[in-house]
């Protein structure tokens, strides 16, 4: 089993808050890391028809079976079981009782914010980071087998074929898990929807484009990509908002939470085939970006990433902050370094004198260009 990175950031929540919640896309190892966490207690899938029957049956008594806490997997699938809940957080002041786990973002939220607010901690758990398997001593030298294999645990543990892994994981995803977050009468087209989403992942998003090429409203368009980003398909990474040009694109930038998953959308089934698709640098670009969403999940840090584009071409992929001050990321696929990729830098530290920017390539070597510019290699971003 691949130690995961988070589990520090969850044991300490587990110490301040009377329930946990872990959520994260399916099979990204989140029953794994509660049973880890709760050696000693009850474990319930609610996904087993049967226990879901008894528990919205009679929730009350259900949960009597489990004064002393448990492990709720799925539980949004048993939304009233929340409200009971409540009442037993609220008899015990015990830290650490219960851990609710979904892979749904958006129905498991939304029962905690109405009724567990102040009484549960929350954490995302994502597919495995390269820091990951670079500490378990699974890393491989090549960067594209890391883009075409993703990191959804089950495939590095068994050495599955990913491809095959994953075409069984969007049919699941497809016909389970969607039809229990939305009615969608035309699933045909909604699988098309997601295929799109691939083509465009690591462009600034246009829904309008989007809804045009699918054969849908943007409404639905709209509707659909709440969907796929509250499931952990996808994630938008918005737009720098600041004072620094007041021409700055406004829309935000699609990706992928993981690279395997999109390799497999877009029909990308070798390295060969990889290294030659027009898209390579969107991929590239996407690994290293859900790389470091990863990291500071796993480390408890707040997500705020964002990337800049003004509108004469000054652009920079990847802003985030360190200690008060801006940290930028320039992300380019070559394996040489040319003076004009760090343009985007230069001119983003014109206007940010106290923030440090790095060139982060698809090469090997470090090298310094200034006391606050630096360029290093891939290999790196288990450091961001």
């Amino acid at each position: 089993m691949i130690a995961r990175q988070i589990l520090p950031e969850a044991k300490h929540a587990l110490t301040q808050f009377r329930a946990l919640c872990i959520t994260g896309p399916r099979q990204s190892g989140k029953t794994t890391l509660s049973k880890l966490l709760a050696k000693n207690k009850p474990y319930v899938n609610f996904e087993n028809p049967s226990v879901q029957y008894d528990a919205e049956l009679n929730p009350q008594a259900f949960l009597k079976q489990y004064k002393g806490g448990a492990i709720l997997d799925e539980v949004q699938r048993v939304p009233v079981i929340f409200r009971y809940l409540q009442g037993i957080l609220d008899e015990s002041r015990t830290r650490g009782q219960f851990i609710l786990t979904g892979s749904n973002n958006f129905l498991l939220q939304e029962q905690v914010s109405q009724s567990l607010a102040g009484r549960a901690g929350y954490l995302s758990l994502l597919p495995l980071s390269y820091a990951e398997l670079v500490n378990a001593k699974l890393d491989e030298p090549d960067v594209n087998n890391h883009i075409l294999t993703g990191g959804y645990p089950e495939i590095w543990n068994e050495k599955l074929v990913a491809d095959t892994w994953l075409k069984s994981y969007v049919q699941t995803y497809v016909q389970r898990d969607v039809r229990l977050i939305r009615n969608i009468s035309n699933m045909a087209l909604f699988t098309r929807f997601i295929s799109l989403c691939a083509a465009h992942a690591g462009q600034i998003l246009n829904r309008d484009e989007l809804a045009r090429q699918t054969g849908v409203d943007t409404k639905t368009v709209l509707a659909w990509l709440g969907l796929l980003e509250n499931s952990y398909i996808i994630f938008l990474l918005q737009p720098w908002y600041n004072n620094l040009n007041k021409r700055i694109v406004k829309s935000p930038k699609l990706y992928f939470y993981d690279t395997g998953l999109l390799c497999h959308l877009l029909g990308i089934k070798s390295q060969t085939s990889l290294k030659k698709h027009r898209h390579y640098g969107f991929l590239f670009e996407n690994w290293i970006i859900s790389e470091v969403k990863k990291n500071r999940f796993n480390d408890g840090q707040p997500e705020n990433l964002y990337y800049f584009r003004d509108n004469v071409g000054n652009e920079v992929d990847l802003i985030t902050e360190r200690n008060g001050d801006s940290f930028a990321i320039e992300i380019k696929a070559s394996l040489a370094v040319k003076p004009a990729m760090l343009h985007g830098l230069n001119f983003w530290q014109k206007y940010q004198p106290t923030g440090h920017s790095v060139l982060l390539y698809a090469g090997k070597k470090n090298e310094i260009v200034n006391e606050r510019l630096g360029i290093i290699p891939w290999t790196e971003v288990a450091n961001l």
